[in-house]
């Protein structure tokens, strides 16, 4: 049974379908030519929807404010994009000079040296640390507007680098997408949500796999304690795969902490879906006898097939073609499995730290389907 043609997303009105088309071109006319023209088609066309669904005021009015600050934010972003990033999570009420924010000042001076930047929510405490070990110019604040506790440090305040959002969800978005390494330090509701969001998007497959790493005050045990409930209670119990816990750190040290981020981009770039296949970036291959070892160790994995060394994808559109590449048809289950394989596969190298400044952008959600399934059209 053949597939189905895809039909074109528009409006109902071949008129006004044509004049959208028209005031495209006439757009890049005077901005440029744009590298995604058929996306921009379709966003005018879901707005132009909004008429036509007699949308109420208040949906129409969230949506605008949405779409407004992640254009803005990718806006701030986009001349960073090949540069790495950690974003920083912890309490606005962690006092300076705590040993929890020392070492999260610590930590961001370190990371810095390494040629990162730091993205933190642009609060005091732990955030203020992170952001006064980063300095201005390596740093970017993604603040929430609250009623309380939550203006913007003295280290980021007024630069251009500092976004303000209305929406916790448009700026979650913004931190997972700009994100190559998570550090949490201790902290409230805020932090543990973001950790347990950031956990959730890489064990469903709809973010890629980084390096996440929860950092304790030297001696402290409060992460420790955490990582205990999710052993004992989540995966005793079978509520996460067994391997799950392999997706995170639990250290009371910095230089701990900083070889799990380094070390995990010594080898692995990163990886991105071509139809059903998982490609992953690597600064060197694996020679045949390791290659063997792969396939043997990690065919759990697998659909069918074998990892295969391969050449840079056509669809991959030139993407960082200077590195080599594996492919394998992953199960899209068992993502703590996978990152065992990038942790065999950095051990191919022995430097454990990471090329500064060449960093991929990458997707927040995988958009492509299983063998087999179908991609529906949105209803128009």
């Amino acid at each position: 049974m053949g597939s189905r043609r895809r039909r074109r997303y528009e409006l109902n009105s071949p008129e006004l379908n044509q004049q959208l088309e028209q005031l495209l071109a006439e757009a890049q006319a005077v901005y440029g030519e744009s590298s995604s023209p058929e996306l921009i088609r379709q966003i005018m066309v879901t707005a132009l929807q909004l008429v036509r669904d007699g949308s109420l005021p208040g949906d129409v009015k969230l949506m605008n404010s949405a779409f407004k600050e992640m254009r803005h934010a990718m806006r701030v972003f986009t001349p960073y994009a090949n540069v790495r990033k950690v974003s920083v999570f912890g309490s606005a009420r962690t006092a300076e000079g705590h040993p929890e924010w020392e070492a999260a000042r610590l930590f961001a001076e370190k990371i810095v040296e390494q040629g990162w930047m730091v993205i933190t929510g642009a609060g005091d405490g732990i955030m203020g640390a992170a952001q006064g070990g980063a300095g201005r110019a390596q740093s970017f604040g993604v603040n929430i507007r609250l009623p309380f506790e939550q203006s913007a440090n003295d280290v980021i305040e007024g630069d251009h680098k500092l976004i303000n959002f209305r929406y916790f969800f448009t700026r979650k978005v913004t931190f997972v997408k700009e994100s190559h390494a998570v550090a949490l330090f201790p902290g409230g509701f805020g932090t543990h949500d973001e950790g347990f969001e950031t956990l959730t998007l890489i064990q469903t497959g709809k973010s890629e796999i980084i390096p996440i790493v929860f950092v304790d005050a030297p001696g402290g045990s409060y992460w420790k304690d955490w990582q205990q409930y999710v052993r004992s209670h989540l995966a005793a119990r079978g509520l996460i795969d067994e391997h799950d816990t392999s997706l995170f750190k639990v250290t009371d040290s910095i230089d701990v902490a900083m070889h799990e981020i380094l070390s995990f981009y010594s080898n692995y770039h990163s990886g991105r879906w071509v139809r059903d296949l998982l490609v992953m970036r690597l600064h060197q291959a694996p020679d045949p006898d390791q290659l063997e070892i792969l396939n043997t160790q990690f065919k759990d994995l697998l659909v069918s097939g074998r990892i295969e060394v391969a050449e840079p994808l056509s669809e991959e559109e030139g993407e960082v073609d200077h590195l080599s590449r594996l492919t394998l048809r992953f199960k899209r289950r068992g993502m703590g499995r996978l990152r065992q394989l990038i942790d065999r596969l950095n051990d191919l190298v022995a430097d454990d730290t990471s090329p500064a400044g060449e960093a991929a952008p990458h997707e927040i959600l995988e958009t492509t389907l299983p063998p087999g399934a179908e991609e529906e059209e949105l209803e128009d």
